[in-house]
């Protein structure tokens, strides 16, 4: 069930965005309580909702943002839509946002589907969108989120653009490494949420390609993997083979 229903929601005593050990990520700083409790008064936040649910559909009216709070989803293109061949758009985790690209569209462009049991906050769009013309630093937060978004799929355009396979995969597992020190956790020894042919469709490469580049990066000593879970090991290494690929920074929002 998809997290907009209202069947689906809940209370959480205690469970606001000042205790929110995420709230650096998504919550304008400065905001005093007055202001972040009319900020929390619009969040919506559901029951856990199980790997494989879909949370969005392609084409569906886009009315509110969803913001991780566990878990983690893809979006995507379907196979169907996508000439013959599932493509992943892009890997969402705690604290990153749904629906931004939606925002000027009016409908959402990709699907998004738990891989892994996951909990979301929603916030509906219009009350958010008034809210934020009587609060600049939370409309400057709005607009810091979809630049930090669009620059990040940028990087990962123009780094597939010019990368080989084992580039490709070199750059993902940093760029989550970085993703995953953002949010406190450990940069080096993480679990992937998302399957080889995830990864795959996310690299343009095929499944048995990442899987024979796991194991030559554990042969390399690049990396230990059991499963899913994974502990990088030559980060320079991994960062000499990735390669350093210019974008134009994030624009400033002042």
């Amino acid at each position: 069930m998809a997290p907009g229903s209202r069947s689906t929601l809940i209370s959480v005593p205690g469970g606001g965005c000042e205790t929110c050990a995420l709230a650096r990520l998504c919550v304008p700083p400065g905001l005093d309580a007055e202001a972040l409790g009319r900020l929390e008064r619009l969040i919506e936040r559901p029951r856990p909702l199980g790997r494989g649910t879909v949370l969005v559909r392609s084409g569906q009216r886009f009315d509110a943002l969803l913001a991780v709070h566990s878990g983690a989803v893809k979006a995507y293109i379907p196979a169907a839509a996508g000439g013959g061949r599932e493509q992943v758009i892009d890997f969402r985790f705690p604290g990153d946002l749904i629906g931004l690209e939606a925002v000027s569209l009016g409908r959402h462009p990709y699907w998004v589907q738990a891989l892994e049991t996951t909990t979301v906050c929603r916030i509906p769009f219009e009350p958010l969108e008034r809210l934020s013309e009587e609060l600049p630093a939370l409309r400057r937060q709005l607009l810091r989120l979809m630049s930090r978004t669009l620059a990040r799929e940028e990087r990962e355009i123009l780094g597939m653009s010019k990368r080989g396979a084992r580039q490709r995969l070199a750059a993902f597992l940093l760029d989550l490494a970085r993703r995953f020190r953002e949010r406190g956790y450990s940069s080096r020894s993480f679990r992937l949420a998302m399957s080889r042919s995830d990864i795959a469709a996310h690299l343009g490469l095929d499944t048995a390609t990442v899987s024979r580049l796991f194991t030559a990066f554990r042969h390399e000593g690049l990396l230990a993997v059991e499963r899913k879970d994974v502990r990088l090991q030559g980060l320079r290494r991994l960062a000499d083979l990735a390669g350093h690929v210019p974008s134009r920074p994030a624009p400033r929002v002042s």
